[in-house]
């Protein structure tokens, strides 16, 4: 009944005002001789002390800490953790006393010792580091504070990566006795940064054991881990196939999938057939969640191993025939969409046409009509596909027959001898019931009966390049103010092209929904808009990625990002102090020197810039107009500011201060700063909807590049331009290569570049360019040349 009392104290503790009252009969109990009570009283002493009452019972817990009874000394350590939350100071003063009980033969003791020493000194990484050689040396019995020593050692590594004594410390413990602590030692190692194939050995080594350790526990872990290590150096897990092999047939089918889809991983080309049919065997006795794996390691595989691409096909193919629920069926889907886009020889979608007969998930449907009506036009026999999508239009919901309606449209535009039957199926679509249905019918026939290649690309093919989010904003802003003026969709910021080499790690699925957070340029846009002497420089056109203009370990840590607008750039700088805690920084100001071409208009300097925390300035520059040689640029930068001496008790600034400057790094403004990314599905149609009129060509020689996979990235990369056709894929044992390029010049003029390589000594280019102004194409050339 006393214990639930010190339950009840502790859970009214909250809500009660008057429960410091039982301070005195806690006290009692602490320091009493049942040790059964003694350390619950600590608990509830600890929950209901403040810190003004705290230094009262400093003593007694001075004393519980080095106290010969386990739960008394354990009790008391985790209380002094959450007392550091109430008072730092006081806690910190004990730290003899917890070093005292680190030493202790309990397990429990040593591991919270332990937890308490580092939460004292976790700011301080030399008396961090003193700690970890000091236990590393002289030994620890507790195997809980050996993981947590562990933890700390990494911890400590990944934030001083250069220099750092740590990393002996989880390497030792691979040679402990317990699983535990060899498992969690092996697992630091792994998850380092930049750890490379000769640190990871060891550790590998002892997961490899574990692979055929009798208990599941640890075969787990080690097949997860190994996963992990797949990702980044599967050269290092080779030798780990013989037993990854054998977990196949595990009866825990977690394992079983772990081991897998590690192999896919690791194994090599002629190994991809035997391991499908492994997969088949166990593929319908796993759950969704570890279905999903495999097929994300399966579409991992097929980047790896392009020419297997029909043995995976026909694999997946199957799986999606199979029950299971829509994450698992999403990700099939997925998974041979990606195959289709990223292999020319895999356009038939056969596959696909079939599930859709009996999809009953809107969301797929309408993702597999895009993809049949973006590459289905251009397989040998394109005729096959329109009985299947119209089917949709006749038995699908609003949302499917919608998206029929736009497939159709696009075997009209790309194929002349379908037409006529397509503008007889869209005649059909405009007697549907659903309003969407009707109006994408009827605007797509009209525009087909015009058999004009530039409307098929504007309207059909390549569709709408601007963010629809900022096109809603725009639109709202021209209802708010009338004008004559018809809306111009140059106002509207365009959409970013998709990063497709960003791949995310795999991972279990979540069903939970993912919530829309506002894109990096929205964020930047209304920053800038906020500012009064940028509210009429139009809509934001591109942000560049931050651009260091210092090193990180200098005193003053500077980066700067460029946000392009139609006749201006606004660079902004933010400036954080690493290292003078002592100094207070006030009117930062960074000031540039341009050329001749490009003016100054106004700065903004930083109010104030105190110590470890970011400050921004600003810059505006107007940008020359019409000369393509001074579109790009290297700007002087100088950072002017005024310092005031702080107080060092008090951090209060002095009155008077003295005026500073510091020389930043140059900053450049190059071609790519200048360009937007647009992808266009349809290079053809669009290169003729721009038109010849201000095309331009010339050749150019690359003597420095070896080969015409370096010279298509570093192209692309100067540029700044998204590859569209997937011209960015060099085919193997080529010797010429076209490379074709899409962008959005400043001003919303569209930029195309169409690139002919040939390798011989060298590479040689021929670049062609066209767009609907002449400015751009010029750029271009200039700065290529």
């Amino acid at each position: 009944i006393e214990r639930m009392c010190y339950l009840t104290i502790k859970e009214m503790a909250t809500i009660s005002e008057d429960v410091i009252i039982v301070t005195s009969s806690l006290t009692k109990d602490m320091t009493g001789k049942e040790d059964v009570y003694r350390g619950p009283a600590i608990r509830a002493l600890c929950r209901i002390t403040d810190g003004t009452m705290l230094q009262a019972i400093e003593r007694y817990m001075k004393q519980a800490i080095v106290d010969k009874v386990s739960s008394v000394s354990s009790s008391a350590l985790v209380s002094s953790l959450h007392m550091m939350k109430i008072s730092y100071d006081v806690v910190k003063r004990w730290v003899n006393e917890a070093q005292e009980a680190a030493s202790s033969d309990n397990i429990m003791v040593q591991y919270h010792a332990l937890g308490v020493l580092y939460h004292l000194k976790k700011n301080d990484r030399l008396a961090v580091s003193k700690m970890l050689n000091k236990f590393t040396k002289s030994g620890l019995k507790s195997q809980f504070a050996y993981c947590m020593l562990i933890r700390i050692a990494s911890r400590l590594l990944k934030e001083n990566e250069e220099g750092s004594p740590a990393f002996p410390a989880p390497l030792s413990c691979l040679r402990n006795k317990h699983e535990m602590v060899i498992y969690e030692a092996a697992s630091a190692i792994i998850h380092l940064p930049n750890c490379t194939a000769r640190e990871l050995a060891p550790a590998v080594s002892v997961l490899q054991l574990f692979c055929s350790s009798p208990k599941p526990a640890l075969r787990y872990a080690a097949v997860r881990t190994l996963n992990k290590v797949a990702m980044k150096h599967p050269s290092a897990v080779t030798a780990c196939n013989l037993d990854l092999e054998n977990l196949i047939t595990d009866s825990n089918r977690s394992i079983a999938t772990l081991a897998i889809t590690t192999l896919l991983k690791t194994g090599s080309e002629s190994s991809v057939d035997r391991l499908m049919k492994q997969i088949s065997s166990f593929v319908s006795e796993i759950s969704d969640e570890f279905k999903v794996v495999v097929v994300q390691a399966i579409s991992a595989l097929c980047q790896k191993y392009p020419r297997k691409h029909s043995v995976m096909m026909t694999f997946l193919s199957n799986m999606l025939r199979d029950d299971g629920g829509f994450e698992y069926k999403r990700a099939i889907v997925d998974c041979i969409i990606s195959i289709v886009e990223e292999n020319p020889e895999s356009k038939e979608a056969a596959h696909l046409c079939e599930f859709i007969e009996d999809c009953e998930h809107t969301v797929l449907a309408t993702k597999i009509l895009h993809l049949l009506g973006k590459e289905g036009p251009r397989t040998p026999v394109p005729s096959k596909y329109i009985r299947f999508i119209f089917n949709r239009v006749v038995l699908e919901n609003e949302a499917v027959r919608a998206a029929a309606v736009s497939a159709l449209a696009k075997f009209g535009a790309q194929n002349e001898n379908l037409l006529p039957s397509i503008l007889v199926l869209l005649q059909r679509c405009m007697m549907d019931t659903d309003d969407e249905v009707r109006d994408r019918a009827t605007f797509y026939l009209n525009v087909l009966q015009q058999r004009q290649m530039a409307l098929n690309a504007t309207y059909i093919f390549n569709g709408l390049t601007v963010s629809v989010p900022g096109m809603e904003k725009a639109l709202h802003q021209y209802t708010l103010e009338p004008s004559e003026k018809p809306f111009d969709m140059k106002s509207v910021p365009l959409a970013t092209a998709p990063v497709f080499e960003q791949k995310a790690e795999i991972t279990l699925v979540s069903t939970k929904p993912e919530k829309l957070a506002p894109s990096r340029q929205d964020i930047f846009q209304e920053q800038l808009a906020a500012i009064p002497e940028f509210m009429n420089l139009g809509p934001l056109f591109k942000s560049s990625e931050p651009v260091q203009l210092t090193e990180a370990e200098t005193e003053y840590f500077v980066r700067c990002v460029k946000h392009m607008f139609t006749n201006h750039i606004v660079f902004q700088r933010k400036t954080l102090v690493n290292n003078m805690n002592k100094k207070d920084l006030e009117n930062k100001l960074i000031l540039v020197e341009p050329s001749e071409s490009h003016e100054v208009l106004c700065c903004i300097p930083a109010p104030s810039l105190p110590y470890n925390q970011p400050g921004v300035c600003y810059t505006l520059v107007r940008l020359p107009e019409d000369d393509s040689v001074a579109a790009t640029g290297t700007f002087s930068c100088t950072m002017r500011f005024t310092v005031r001496d702080c107080d060092p008790d008090t951090g209060v600034p002095a009155e008077e201060g003295y005026d500073d400057e510091y020389v930043l790094e140059d900053l450049e403004v190059t071609v790519s700063d200048h360009i937007q990314k647009v992808m266009k599905p349809n290079f053809a149609a669009a290169w003729e909807e721009v038109g010849d009129t201000f095309e331009k060509e010339e050749t150019f020689a690359l003597s420095s590049t070896k080969t015409l996979e370096e010279a298509v990235n570093n192209i692309i990369t100067f540029l700044g331009m998204q590859p569209c056709e997937r011209s960015d894929k060099v085919p193997e044992n080529k010797n010429s290569h076209s490379l074709y390029l899409a962008g959005v010049y400043r001003g919303g003029y569209d930029l195309l570049v169409r690139s002919r390589l040939a390798l011989a000594d060298g590479v040689t280019m021929q670049v062609t360019v066209r767009s609907k102004e002449g400015t751009p194409v010029d750029v271009i050339l200039a700065s290529v040349g």
